[in-house]
Order: structure tokens, then sequence, then C-alpha cells
């Protein structure tokens, strides 16, 4: 009986005497290395989608992953991004790991580029969904900083942060909210605590970078990259994905239209034909 998004079992790698949450399943004789999952702001293992994380694990193992202090995961949460991408380098040797493929969505896309920029060695392809550089540009739309704190987010929340405006995009927006509810024991929410160190680190991580191009620290990422994200994304715009196409020397990016922040979410089907053929290439 082999595992899947409902049924694998939530474990803990111990770090710096805290306990890190994960769930790890899926192909172990592709030759693949694992596709590490970082989540987006408050995320946690449930908040992926059940479709991708098993389309994906078909072809090779998947890690799904909270940070310290986040949902399940113990310990006081980060507020330095630099801080959060060395936990995922500690987590990646403690699971004896030599290298993966490391995919972050929102704010875990910051910190999955800090992993490659400060522990190369641990990488080898990067998937950058809906997220943004250091230095990006900040210009969110004014009511999600309304709509993103709320304690418990509601399927609304959710259409408004994530998805496209048409009927459309509501109703695959919908249907994801109903596939990353399937499974029975879900992961416990993050704490305020998670939520008020996260805007920090994302604070931080976008005060503007002096020079004429202040996004040329991107070129010392040399591993293969995908950057996707919706036409509009109202969360971290969508002209920062095209400053990380820009500047990552093996980048290329994808624009899914009619959607925002979960490209990937919004379009399921495509996203996973667009990632299999990234990672296997």
């Amino acid at each position: 009986m082999f595992d899947t998004h409902l049924t694998a079992p939530t474990r803990f790698v111990e770090v710096d005497s805290d306990k890190f949450a994960y769930r790890r399943w899926g192909n172990t004789s592709s030759g693949q290395p694992p596709l590490f999952f970082v989540q987006h702001f408050r995320g946690g293992l449930d908040h992926w989608d059940p479709l991708l994380t098993d389309g994906l694990a078909a072809g090779r193992e998947v890690i799904l992953y909270n940070g310290r202090g986040i949902a399940s995961s113990t310990g006081t949460p980060r507020n330095r991004i630099e801080d959060m991408a060395d936990d995922i380098a500690l987590v990646i040797r403690a699971l004896g790991l030599s290298q993966v493929d490391l995919l972050g969505f929102s704010i875990g896309g910051f910190q999955v580029q800090e992993v490659v920029l400060r522990h190369p060695q641990l990488v080898r392809k990067l998937v950058l969904l809906g997220t943004g550089l250091r230095g990006g540009d900040p210009k969110m739309e004014p009511r999600v900083l309304e709509v993103a704190p709320n304690p418990v987010p509601t399927a609304d929340d959710f259409l408004y942060l994530f998805f496209g405006r048409s009927e459309a995009a509501k109703q695959a927006g919908l249907a994801f909210w109903e596939r990353r509810h399937r499974r029975a024991d879900q992961d416990p929410p993050s704490s305020m605590a998670v939520a008020q160190a996260q805007a920090e680190a994302h604070a931080a991580y976008l005060q503007p970078l002096p020079g004429a191009n202040p996004y040329a620290f991107l070129n010392a990422v040399t591993q293969p990259t995908l950057v996707l994200n919706g036409v509009d994304d109202i969360m971290i715009p969508t002209i920062n994905s095209w400053h990380l196409s820009q500047n990552i020397p093996n980048a290329q990016l994808l624009i899914y239209p009619d959607a925002g922040h979960g490209a990937q979410f919004q379009y399921p089907e495509r996203f996973l034909q667009h990632a299999i053929q990234f990672l296997e290439e």
C-alpha cells in the first residue's frame, strides 16, 4: 500500500532541539532527487493541493515541510528569511539528503532562493511560484493586509487572495478548497506568532536595494529555474516574476491567464505538465 497526500504520516526530525514536521512519500526508484516544498504565509502541510503533490510524487519523492514553529513544528518562528533558509538546509541534511529540487510558493519562494544562494550544493533545480525577490516591488492591493491575517481564513478569503476574478477562476478555487480539506487529520493552524514573524521577515526582505541593477545578486543562481505566476498577482505583483526570470541566468517564466497568486492551484493539470517537463528535462 503506497502513501498518498491523504495518508502519508506526519513525521518529525529534530534539529537544534526543535521538531520540524514533514510528510514524505512517492516514487523512490525514479533516480530523481526529492522535491522539497516550502509553503506560503502561515501555510502548513495541508495547504498544498493533493492533485499536485500526488501527481508529482508519481515521478519522484515529495517532501512537504513546516518551518520552525509553523503549524505542527515546534520552536520559535523565525523572523528573517535567511534564518528560515538555513533551517531548510539543516532539515535537508538531517533527512540524510545530499541534494533536492526545491519548490517555494509566496514567502516560501523567498526562502528557497536564499537556500540556493547560501547552500547551492544542496539544490539541483528550483521552482518559484507566486513569489518575489529581495528588494522587489511590494505594491500589494491594500485589502490584502485586511484579509491575509484572518486567524481562520475562509474559502472567500482564498478566492480573493489566490485566484482570478472570472466565474471559471472562482469554480477552480472552490474545487481546490475542497481538495485541500479532504485529509482527515489536518495539520493544525499556525499561530499568530507565526504571522507576526513572517510579516517581519517579509517587510525586511523587501527593503529596496541600491544600484543600477539591484537584482544582480540573482546572477549567482546557476540552477535551472522555473518561475510561475498569474497575470494579476495582488499579493506579490507579477512584475516580480519578470525580474526573477531576467536575472536568474537559467530561468524560464510562465504566466497563466485569468489567474492570481495561486496560479498553480487554479490550473493544476496545466501546472503539473509544466512542472514534470521542467523537472525531468
